[in-house]
């Protein structure tokens, strides 16, 4: 095997690879592009849906309440609601989301709190519906108010002190570092996109350098070079490799860049937003990176992985539509390990330290988020490299055959 005509081969692919727009979109374009827009874009839009949505005062409706007067005229005045006449069909309107929750009090509510007595409110809402609950939650505030107001009222008659309902206060301390709270949050995204763009990385290239050259014609004078098979398929494969590997570093270059980007924004968003975070205890999530050089590492062999298996099976098609057909419904077997390992519950261990991709999505995750079980990082690793170069023989194999190579 001669390694010059290995990069010959090699050098030859990556020059047609630049000059191809599908290649550059899928490496380049793409990786770059998809995590300010999820981070900015994605983020800016759920932001602002939200903050509408908490800036609008619920409309609710009252049901009952004739005997408890003054509970109604509190829920009237309170400025964080809008209490609107309920209608025979307040369940309609609140499926149409023209009424976000009405509130059911019982007959004689009001004579039961004088008395003593704990009589249960029911609220009416619409589960999952974001302005719903948002008004569900304006309701319960108002009623625990309520609720604390009449404890204290008994209290002062019977002359004790309010401290009784509330004997001692608490309150949160985060101890997390940012970087290990950035990793929480983003350490369940990050796999399942490394995961897709080496797959995708990978597909455009192994398409085009094999049903696409069966497809020119440009096959067979290939084969007819004085280099051998081997050399022709690896380099080939580095060729394919290089584009897998592309769209992750520069996915993985998008993500640091970003993740610098919106820690800058927020902290200089000025002295009041600074003066809050510290007064509320915030942190500003960021990434670990050691944390991205450890995914940088474990994600090679599974590079090598997509590369041998897509390569393999685009060689066995006629035409680059025809390989198309075979290697796109491939993506749902690579996206469904990425989403269990995104599940919450999902712990690694040493059974699915063993299993392609869920196992490469739970160490990042972990990577991440500053958790590093070294033991679980080598099986892991040791097994990703055995399953690629399986792969990679059995793509060399293939790539020998006749019968693949001028299948008709």
């Amino acid at each position: 095997m001669n390694v010059h005509n290995i990069f010959t081969v090699y050098r030859k692919e990556l020059i047609d690879a630049l000059r191809d727009r599908r290649t550059l979109l899928s490496t380049i374009i793409i990786p770059v592009l998809v995590i300010p827009l999820l981070t900015f874009g994605v983020g800016k839009i759920a932001s602002s849906v939200i903050n509408k949505a908490r800036a609008e005062t619920p409309a609710i409706a009252v049901l009952g309440g004739a005997d408890s007067p003054e509970v109604v005229a509190q829920f009237k005045s309170a400025k964080s609601l809008k209490v609107v006449p309920a209608a025979p069909d307040w369940k309609q309107q609140i499926t149409d989301k023209r009424l976000r929750a009405a509130v059911q009090l019982p007959e004689g509510f009001e004579a039961g709190l004088k008395r003593g007595e704990a009589p249960a409110v029911a609220i009416y809402y619409y589960e999952g519906e974001l302005k719903s609950q948002l008004g569900v939650s304006e309701v319960e505030n108002f009623l625990r108010t309520l609720r604390d107001q009449t404890a204290v009222e008994r209290l002062k008659e019977r002359g004790l002190p309010a401290s009784l309902v509330k004997p001692f206060d608490f309150k949160r301390e985060n101890v997390a570092p940012p970087e290990k709270v950035g990793g929480n949050m983003f350490g369940g995204i990050v796999p399942y996109l490394i995961i897709i763009l080496c797959f995708t990385g990978a597909m455009y290239p192994a398409i085009d350098l094999t049903a696409g050259e069966k497809e020119r014609g440009t096959m067979e004078t290939l084969l007819c070079s004085p280099v051998a098979r081997v050399e022709i398929v690896l380099g080939k494969f580095l060729m394919v490799l290089t584009g897998s590997i592309s769209a992750m570093v520069f996915m993985l270059l998008s993500l640091g860049t970003t993740a610098m980007m919106a820690g800058t924004l927020f902290a200089g968003a000025g002295a009041k937003a600074a003066a809050g975070a510290v007064k509320s205890n915030a942190v500003i999530p960021m990434i670990d990176p050691l944390g991205l050089v450890g995914v940088l590492a474990m994600v090679l062999p599974v590079a090598v992985l997509f590369s041998a298996v897509i390569f393999t099976v685009a060689l066995f098609a006629k035409s680059y539509k025809e390989a198309q057909s075979y290697v796109a419904p491939m993506m749902i077997v690579v996206i469904m390990p990425a989403v269990i390992g995104m599940l919450p519950g999902i712990d690694l261990n040493a059974q699915l330290a063993l299993v392609p991709l869920l196992n490469l999505s739970l160490v990042c995750k972990e990577m991440l988020s500053g958790i590093w079980h070294w033991h679980y990082i080598a099986l892991i690793f040791g097994s990703s490299c055995v399953y690629a170069g399986v792969a990679l023989a059995v793509a060399v194999r293939m790539f020998n055959r006749e019968s693949v190579i001028f299948r008709s």
